[in-house]
């Protein structure tokens, strides 16, 4: 599986090896606790055994006895996993002297490697009673024998067991919060680490705001060039995009004038051809002024960090009408926040709203209203909503269709080539937006836009 994410997978390298680490470290922790204890259980075994050593008489009949009991008052309670034993070596089961907790019973030293004289020896083995102890053995011989005694004292193994265990809880504890601590650390470090990513992806974000032309501040070393590329990136595109918006102009020209030729030309002449040829012309122009319309639009749009104030636009486009249709004394208002922005081109912005008002006013009776909503769309990105609406005669679905309809005049007593709407309807599916015609509240046409915002 691939991870996407540097952090996920910088946290869960310095994870996994944090496991491993301190996993192989619990082990080499536990292994040896438990030997420092088996040590110092052996050693208090020892002490036992020497006692032994020190209160044993030997009779001169040979047989052994003791002087005094050990210090040890679990060695008089029967069974109680603690036992001393004194045997002749060699002499297989048969055990002259042995603690009172053992009943009569023998421990059996069979399983027991390596029983040497004059050598000492640790290992466990099971009890009478089933229990597993941890016993220690020395072979002693004594001028007066010729077999060596075989002196054993064997404790409970469950008190080795016991402080393992208690250790081991600790252990993982401390562990367990060490290792929650360096995976703490880790995130700490990893998000510190990719700070400046983090601050090249604002400024980035910034730039498609436009809320800034180039990438600036001090990067890490590793990140700098990235930077430099970045923007050189985008002094490219700006000069790409100039390049092409003068190579639209310049088409423009080439091509306008040797229609205009055309079209004098066909004035000055008389019968159907002449016409044909006028008719023909003008949409010849009327495809062109489309189609390079389209082109410096596309070429607009795709300038990083263009933004426009929307207010500033409406209020100078609405201004601009009631002074040239004075004489129908429309009462246009605008509702729209300051806060508005659009995130392309002004002249494109200009474009859409101018031709959307210039209709309103063309048929409106006497009111228009013009409203500039924020919305935000299921994946979070903001939109403008700029509504338009004229208390006009309106359109039908099918006139709506129509007047989409490149060069479509539904009234051509009105001035107008009839691109107007789907200039609008070009330049905002250019900038990944939305037009639509519907019935306003107040009786006439509704234009709504759908635009992207800068939040």
């Amino acid at each position: 599986m691939r991870l996407s994410s540097l952090t996920a997978r910088l946290l869960l390298s310095a994870g996994a090896w944090s496991v491993l680490v301190l996993a192989l470290t619990g082990l080499l922790l536990s292994s040896l606790f438990r030997s420092a204890v088996e040590r110092s259980f052996d050693d208090r075994l020892d002490v036992f055994v020497k006692s032994l050593i020190a209160e044993l008489n030997v009779a001169d009949d040979g047989s052994l006895t003791i002087s005094r009991d050990l210090p040890e008052p679990r060695f008089n309670f029967p069974l109680s996993g603690w036992y001393w034993e004194i045997a002749v070596a060699g002499e297989g089961k048969a055990s002259p002297l042995g603690s009172p907790s053992l009943l009569d019973q023998r421990l059996d030293l069979s399983a027991i490697g390596g029983l040497n004289a004059d050598a000492t020896t640790a290992d466990y083995l099971t009890g009478p009673d089933g229990e597993i102890l941890r016993v220690l053995v020395r072979q002693i011989r004594f001028s007066a024998r010729e077999a060596p005694l075989m002196f054993t004292v064997a404790g409970d193994a469950g008190e080795i067991d016991a402080a393992a265990r208690d250790f081991n809880e600790t252990l993982f504890l401390s562990l367990s919060i060490l290792g929650l601590g360096l995976l703490v650390s880790a995130f700490l470090q990893v998000r510190y680490g990719l700070s400046p990513v983090r601050a090249l992806r604002r400024s980035v974000a910034e730039i498609r705001a436009g809320r800034q032309k180039r990438l600036t501040g001090d990067y890490p070393s590793e990140i700098s060039p990235l930077a430099e590329e970045v923007n050189l990136l985008l002094d490219t595109n700006e000069e790409v995009i100039e390049r092409a918006r003068t190579h639209v102009g310049n088409l423009a020209h080439a091509l306008k004038t040797p229609l205009s030729v055309l079209r004098n030309e066909a004035g000055g002449l008389d019968g159907a051809l002449a016409g044909k040829v006028e008719e023909q012309v003008s949409i010849m122009r009327e495809q062109v002024d489309r189609h390079l319309e389209r082109a410096r639009v596309a070429a607009r749009a795709n300038v990083l960090g263009a933004s426009t104030d929307v207010a500033p636009v409406l209020s100078s486009i609405v201004h601009a009408l009631e002074k040239i249709n004075s004489d129908k004394a429309i009462d246009a208002k605008v509702d729209c926040p300051l806060s508005a922005r659009f995130r392309g081109e002004k002249q494109d912005l200009e474009e859409m709203v101018g031709n959307l008002l210039d209709n309103a006013f063309k048929w409106a009776r006497a009111k228009i209203i013009i409203e500039v909503n924020i919305v935000r769309s299921s994946d979070d990105a903001a939109f403008l909503s700029i509504s338009i609406e004229d208390d006009g005669p309106g359109l039908t679905e099918d006139e709506r269709a129509a007047a989409l309809q490149r060069g479509q005049r539904l009234d051509e007593s009105k001035p107008g080539s009839g691109l107007g709407l789907s200039i609008v309807a070009d330049i905002a599916l250019m900038y990944k937006g939305t037009f639509e015609l519907d019935d306003g509240r107040i009786g006439g046409l509704r234009t709504r836009l759908q635009l992207p915002a800068l939040a």
